[in-house]
């Protein structure tokens, strides 16, 4: 997903026994604080977690509830998987701390870069929301992220990355690109979900804690910002302020037309430059995230009404989530011979569209899991068959498994997460089994989730520390827990 991502191999290591040495013999660059992988034959009886002296935060509640589940768990590989990865992101990411107004702050890393994704870090704690009234220092820390993303979002909405203001030895690798560029940033790629996820995770905080102390004056600055971005790149008066170029032997590093994109016809639509695995899109207008963004705005909305109060504001959210809706009706839709009507993954406007789907989420497969469309969709249903065939040019299978990448690792190599949204939006327990079941056989022994595997040998993957893609995979084992579905996951029998 992110720059960076090494292949690694692992070569002559049983998947279910890796030590230490054989990680080491791939050139695995962790620090010490990420996870580690225990020199013991992996008889699942002690987890891969960092020491617990070196774990970055702690949360009762989530312990418990490791706890909890393990309990009902009788496959002692998924037991321990889930052990390994549910608190990953709390293991090795979180800095909370508090800031000069003693308000609670957290920077969330993605794990092997030290910058913090406004996606990513809205992704990775937001599993923790549904425990956060049983565990007050949970709260907190779950409160410092939207402060913090508010904040991020008030300094500059184009960002995707922002450093930890707290970090001796900030990444700015990327200070070079063609764009506005400021110390503050780890990178500048416009994506429609940068900003989206941040609305999510705030809207649900407040639903579950009911606390409104996070919509102060930097949550209004940062809703303006949003509308404001927004706006911009509906690019019904130019194509805005926003460029980007970067040197790169990458194709979809940068971006073409002096960093502006591919034209589009301004049509209520949205322009997204770059897709949220961070490669430049090719049609700027991204369907998934216009659908990201009419719920996310709508989740504004209601929360600039009930609490601050801000009618004015509120309306125009629900003015411009109404008005790419209607787009997106008239233009994200088309017909697929075998599959009938679709959602396009890019479109333009003019009628040209892009039509495959993208590991990364939002992503057509991941709708309903956003919350962004109705599983029962037919149209949603006719495009979840399409994604999950090798129609879609992003679709591989193989001898070891199958899944949906994207050119930003390339051909043969799926993401776990594409696996799990298949899952999260499955309505049918023999192929929400079949997805645990090949999530289990290729994390390559590790106990981890990777950002891809080769479908025909999982043990060349990439991104060994990947706490969001971890994180999830423990948000869907304890979503089947808790939709009663342990027998199902008590019937899995590959170790």
């Amino acid at each position: 997903m992110k720059k960076n991502s090494k292949l690694l191999i692992l070569t002559a290591v049983s998947v279910f026994c890796i030590g230490a040495q054989s990680h080491a013999s791939a050139e695995l660059l962790i620090p010490a604080d990420a996870t580690r992988l225990s020199a013991r034959p992996a008889c699942y009886s002690k987890t891969n977690r960092p020491p617990e002296s070196e774990r970055l935060f702690k949360s009762a509640a989530v312990e418990a509830e490791i706890a909890r589940v393990k309990s009902v768990l009788t496959n002692s590989k998924l037991a321990w998987m889930f052990e390994n990865c549910f608190p990953n992101t709390l293991d090795t990411t979180v800095r909370y701390r508090k800031d000069d107004d003693g308000k609670d702050d957290t920077v969330v890393y993605t794990g092997d870069i030290h910058a913090m994704w406004l996606r990513d870090s809205g992704a990775q704690v937001w599993p923790y929301l549904q425990l956060a009234n049983r565990d007050e220092h949970l709260r907190g820390m779950l409160a410092g992220v939207i402060r913090r993303q508010m904040k991020c979002i008030e300094l500059d909405p184009y960002a995707n990355a922002f450093l930890d203001p707290y970090d001796p030895n900030p990444d700015h690798q990327w200070m070079k690109d063609k764009t506005q560029m400021r110390p503050e940033l780890h990178e500048r790629k416009w994506e429609i979900d940068s900003l989206c996820y941040p609305l999510r995770l705030a809207y649900e905080y407040w639903k579950v804690t009911g606390d409104t102390s996070v919509f102060d004056e930097h949550w209004l600055a940062a809703v303006r910002n949003i509308l404001r971005t927004f706006r911009e790149q509906q690019r019904k008066e130019g194509v805005g302020p926003y460029t980007f170029r970067r040197r790169t032997e990458r194709q979809l590093d940068t971006v073409c037309n002096d960093g502006k994109g591919n034209p589009v016809k301004p049509v209520g639509l949205i322009a997204s430059v770059f897709r949220p695995s961070d490669d430049a899109t090719t049609f700027l207008f991204l369907v998934p995230s216009n659908f990201f963004a009419v719920t996310s705005l709508r989740k504004a909305s209601e929360i600039l009404t009930k609490v601050n109060g801000e009618k004015k504001l509120a309306a125009e959210c629900t003015a411009l989530a109404s008005e790419v809706e209607t787009a997106l009706r008239k233009y994200a839709v088309c017909d697929y011979p075998d599959f009938g009507k679709i959602y396009a993954f890019e479109v333009d406007g003019y009628g040209n569209r892009f039509l495959m789907d993208d590991a990364n989420v939002p992503s057509l497969l991941a709708m309903p899991y956003l919350g962004d469309m109705d599983v029962k969709d037919p149209i949603y249903q006719n495009t979840r068959r399409f994604v999950w065939s090798t129609s879609n040019p992003y679709f591989f299978r193989g001898t070891a498994g199958e899944g949906i990448g994207g050119p930003h690792v390339g051909y043969d190599m799926a993401w776990p997460m594409s696996i799990m949204m298949k899952a999260f939006t499955s309505t049918d327990d023999a192929k929400i089994k079949r997805c645990v079941e090949m999530l289990m056989t290729t994390d390559a022994g590790t106990g981890f989730m990777h950002e891809s595997f080769d479908v025909n040998d999982p043990n060349k993957f990439t991104r060994s520390w990947f706490a969001w893609q971890n994180t999830l995979f423990g948000e869907l084992i304890l979503k089947l827990v808790n939709e009663g579905k342990t027998d199902l996951l008590n019937s899995i029998t590959v170790q």
